[in-house]
């Protein structure tokens, strides 16, 4: 790429809409993301008996949903960042492209 293309789209107002865009949503993510983590590993960690209730009759204790909804969790947010990355951040980088290479 030659310096003047990288300066064209540096510069580029949309360019710097998506890259505000996209930082701000990934860092939300990540923080909503550490937030579950680690207040599932707290809560491992000083709250064991909360874990260890079984649910009913049979031996499935409280702990295996809820470190499975974590996973769950995980691969939702992923899907939403793919969903919204190819809605917003792709159109706003194929409008960063035309704009740049007129």
């Amino acid at each position: 790429m030659d310096d003047d293309l990288v300066r064209r789209i540096a510069s580029h107002p949309q360019y710097q809409t998506l890259k505000a865009r996209r930082t701000r949503f990934g860092w939300m993510l990540t923080l909503v993301m550490l937030l579950v983590y680690y207040g599932f590993v707290l809560l491992v960690a000083f709250n064991k008996p909360f874990l260890a209730q079984r649910m009913g009759e049979g031996v499935m204790t409280l702990g295996i949903p809820i470190g499975f909804g974590v996973i769950v969790f995980t691969i939702a947010i992923t899907a939403y960042y793919v969903k919204r990355a190819n809605a917003e951040f792709d159109t706003l980088s194929e409008a960063v492209a035309k704009g740049a290479l007129k």
